[in-house]
C-alpha cells in the first residue's frame, strides 16, 4: 500500500507523457526503463520534470522522471501517481535501511541505495559511518537533489554528504562531471571498519565513491582460501590483499595507481599487517615478466567492456589474463577471477577461463559462484542491477 505521506486526493498535477503498448508491456514486466523510440507524446514535459506516464488507451501507468536527451527517456519511480517530494524519499530510504539492517553485519560502510534495486533509478548513495556519498546519474534525478539531501539529513543527520558526480553517464543526461561537497565537512580520508578490519576512504577522489563496497562479502569468501604465497591483482587499496594477508605466508598486491598503493600501504599499517608488498606496475606485463608460482591468485580488473560493442574485445581480454594466471599457480591453486563488465555475463566469463584453462593445460573446477554484496541487491526483473561475477576456482 503506498505510504499516507505520499498520497493526495487529486493526483499531482504533472506533464503527460504517453507510452506505445510495446514499453507498457515492458513496464508490467517490472522493467523501469522506457526508451525514447517507444513514447508517443512528451507533451510539455521539460528536461529531468517528474511526469505522469499513460498508455495509448490514457491509462496511468505510473511516476517517472523524463530526459530529453539520454535514450532511456523515462524512468519509472512508482507505478502509482505521486509526487516525488522530501517525504517520497524519506519512505523510500526508511525502506532501503530497514533491508540493509537485516543483510549488513560488521561494517559501517555500505550501500544505502543501489538505483533501480531500490526503486530509485538513477540514484545511488552509499554510507561510510556518518558520511554520505550521492550520485544522481540522470536530470531527474539531479533536480531531486534539494528533496534528497533534506530526507538524508532529516533521517541520519550526517556530518557530510558529498556527491561523486564524476560518472561518464551523466554525459548522456546532459550534466556536468563534477564532485562537491554538498553540506556538511568531509575530510580528505576517512577510517571505517569492514569484516573486522580499518580501511581509509577518500570520498572525493577514490574508486567508486570511495572504495570498493561491493566486494566486502567476496573479500571474506576470498580469505577462506589463502594459503601460501598469494598474489592480488588490481589491488587498488588493498582490499583482498590485506583480508587474505590473516591466512597467507605472504602476499604481493599489485596496481597501476601510485595514488591507490599509497592507501593500500596505509591500511595494511592500520591492521598491523607486514606481509604484503605492494608493487605499481601494469597487471598484464606484470603477469607476462612475472617469475615463480603462487598458491593463490586474484584478479579483480576494471570493466573491459563499459559498451555491448566491447563484449568480443572485454572476453578476449578476461581470456588472455586468466590464461596468464593460470600459468603461474602451483597444482592445487586458488584463482579468484572477477569482471564488473555488465555486459560480459557470467557464461561469458566462464566461457573464457574455460579456453584459458584449455590452452593451459590445466583441469579448473569451480568452488564458489559469486556476485556483488548483499546491499547492492539485485532485481530479477532488472538484470541490469547485477553487475558483478566472482567466480572462486581450484586448479589441478
Amino acid at each position: 500500500m503506498l505510504p499516507h505521506s505520499w498520497k493526495k486526493k487529486r493526483s499531482p498535477k504533472l506533464p503527460t507523457v504517453q507510452i506505445n503498448r510495446k514499453a507498457a508491456g515492458r513496464l508490467a514486466s517490472g522493467h523501469p526503463w522506457i526508451f525514447r523510440s517507444d513514447i508517443l507524446d512528451t507533451g510539455d514535459a521539460e528536461p529531468g520534470d517528474t511526469v505522469r506516464v499513460t498508455g495509448q488507451n490514457g491509462r496511468v501507468l505510473g511516476t517517472a522522471h523524463y530526459s530529453s536527451t539520454s535514450q532511456i527517456a523515462l524512468r519509472l519511480l512508482s507505478k502509482e501517481a505521486v509526487e516525488a517530494n522530501t517525504a517520497f524519499f524519506a519512505e523510500r530510504f526508511k525502506a532501503a535501511q530497514r533491508y540493509r539492517e537485516r543483510l549488513v553485519a560488521n561494517t559501517d560502510a555500505y550501500r544505502l541505495v543501489h538505483a533501480e534495486a531500490d526503486g530509485l533509478p538513477a540514484l545511488i548513495i552509499d554510507r561510510y559511518g556518518a558520511h554520505f556519498t550521492i550520485q544522481t546519474l540522470n536530470q531527474g534525478m539531479d533536480r531531486a537533489t534539494p528533496e534528497i539531501l533534506a530526507a538524508l539529513t532529516e533521517q541520519f543527520s550526517p556530518a557530510g554528504i558529498i556527491a561523486r558526480n564524476d560518472a561518464a553517464v551523466r554525459t548522456h543526461e546532459n550534466l556536468p562531471r563534477e564532485n562537491k561537497v554538498l553540506s556538511g565537512e568531509v575530510p580528505p580520508s576517512i577510517q571505517l571498519s569492514m569484516n573486522g578490519l580499518a580501511f581509509f576512504a577518500d570520498l572525493e577522489h577514490g574508486q567508486k565513491t570511495g572504495i570498493f563496497l561491493d566486494q566486502r562479502e567476496n573479500y571474506e569468501a576470498a580469505a577462506k582460501y589463502a594459503k601460501g604465497r598469494t598474489l592480488d591483482c588490481f589491488t587498488s587499496t588493498g582490499g583482498f590483499a590485506i583480508h587474505m594477508a590473516r591466512n597467507a605466508q605472504s602476499v604481493e598486491g599489485v596496481d597501476s595507481s601510485a595514488t591507490a598503493l599509497a592507501t593500500a600501504s596505509r591500511n595494511a599499517e592500520a591492521n598491523g599487517i607486514a606481509n604484503i608488498r605492494f608493487r605499481e606496475a601494469d597487471v598484464f606485463e606484470f603477469l607476462a615478466g612475472a617469475k615463480g608460482r603462487y598458491n593463490m591468485i586474484v584478479l579483480d580488473p576494471p570493466a573491459f567492456a563499459k559498451a555491448r560493442s566491447q563484449v568480443d574485445a572485454a572476453i578476449t581480454a578476461y581470456k588472455e589474463i586468466n590464461l596468464r594466471a593460470l600459468r603461474m599457480l602451483e597444482p592445487g591453486g586458488i584463482l579468484v577471477t572477477c569482471s564488473c563488465s555488465h555486459h560480459v555475463g557470467e557464461t561469458d566469463l566462464m566461457g573464457a577461463i574455460a579456453q584459458a584453462s584449455l590452452d593451459a593445460k590445466r583441469t579448473v573446477r569451480v568452488l564458489e559462484r559469486r556476485m556483488q554484496a548483499q546491499d547492492h541487491p539485485v532485481l530479477l526483473t532488472v538484470p541490469e542491477t547485477l553487475y558483478l561475477k566472482c567466480l572462486i576456482l581450484l586448479m589441478e
